[in-house]
């Protein structure tokens, strides 16, 4: 497959960032409720896709929800209690870059729970997201696939550029030596959680830019019609000459280099 373009890249994503505002508004006229939860391998481009989303969005309407580890209070609640909180209300759309179902990856292949919390939690997991799509919320689950040599170039990357070194933590340097243990834990997930009601879908993400246009694309297309009329905006004429905005008292500006 050839490569993409940027200018391509860019003109495609644009079209469907403008579809998105579009979705933003047929949410708050309608009082929707949007749940995504983008899930995938390190290095895969869960950031990116989520980003791609998020940017062209109102930040009041749209959050973005990756948790650190839990705490040691987190450790002792209901596993799915500290994400509840963060579920989307009434014209809100929420992307989930990671969620519970790290426990279904992340924490199994590294030993971080054990096999009895793993099944309680496959065992549960539907029946909750069987009540949240019951109770309205449009829930959309992707999984973000990534080859192993793929993967390696991007830890390369990372390892070799100073702005995105902090994406590598201990736990992904360790989990590069399983990727067949997270393909088999993977699988076994897709088996106990793929459902009519909410269902799975795999994207591929060698390329990142094509894999964020089909992510997007498909989640536009999976939703009902959003052409909501934008409210017709207008900026009157200022009464008076343009103001000149000036530094009183102690407060100084910056004396500026550029």
């Amino acid at each position: 497959m050839s490569k993409l373009k940027k200018m391509e890249y860019a003109e495609e994503l644009e079209q469907l960032q403008v579809e998105l505002n579009r979705l933003a508004r047929w949410l708050q006229r309608t009082g929707n409720r949007l749940m995504v939860l983008v899930e995938g391998r390190d290095t895969a481009g869960k950031g990116g896709v989520i980003a791609a989303i998020a940017s062209c969005l109102n930040p009041r309407q749209c959050r973005v929800v990756a948790l650190p580890r839990p705490s040691e209070r987190e450790q002792t609640q209901w596993y799915f209690q500290r994400y509840l909180g963060h579920l989307p209300a009434a014209g809100e759309i929420v992307l989930f870059d990671r969620s519970w179902y790290n426990r279904a990856g992340v924490e199994k292949v590294m030993g971080y729970c054990t096999p009895a919390q793993t099944a309680l939690f496959l065992q549960q997991v539907p029946v909750l997201e069987k009540q949240l799509v019951e109770d309205g919320i449009l829930l959309f689950k992707y999984w973000l696939a990534v080859d192993q040599e793929e993967q390696e170039e991007r830890f390369a990357e990372r390892v070799s550029d100073p702005l995105k070194r902090w994406k590598l933590s201990p736990i992904d340097l360790k989990a590069r030596e399983k990727y067949a243990e997270y393909g088999k834990a993977r699988d076994e997930m897709f088996a106990a959680t793929h459902s009519k009601l909410a269902p799975w879908t795999v994207v591929d993400f060698n390329s990142q830019k094509r894999g964020r246009l089909n992510l997007i694309r498909d989640l536009l297309d999976r939703l009902p019609d959003q052409d909501v009329a934008e409210e017709p905006l207008e900026l009157p004429a200022l009464p008076g000459k343009p103001g000149v905005e000036r530094y009183r008292g102690p407060v100084k500006p910056i004396a500026g280099k550029y």
